[in-house]
């Protein structure tokens, strides 16, 4: 089952595997940073290999059918 949600940035970006910490997508950053190696990880609609990505307002991140919108 696929899920949406909103995420409220604070500041001007927020970095991948930051984001995929901090909502639970991941428990630590190594499993955060392997999400990303290996291909898991969609950023507008893309697969996204740079852990370190910059998301701003608009970005959407999809993981394993979940979304996250970058309010």
């Amino acid at each position: 089952m696929s899920r949406s949600s909103d995420f409220l940035i604070k500041g001007e970006y927020i970095e991948l595997i930051q984001l995929l910490k901090v909502t639970g997508m991941a428990d630590t950053g190594g499993q955060a940073k392997f999400m990303v190696e290996d291909g898991m990880v969609k950023l507008n609609g893309k697969t996204e290999l740079r852990k370190r990505a910059k998301l701003r307002s608009g970005d959407i991140v999809e993981v394993e059918g979940n979304r996250i919108v970058m309010k």
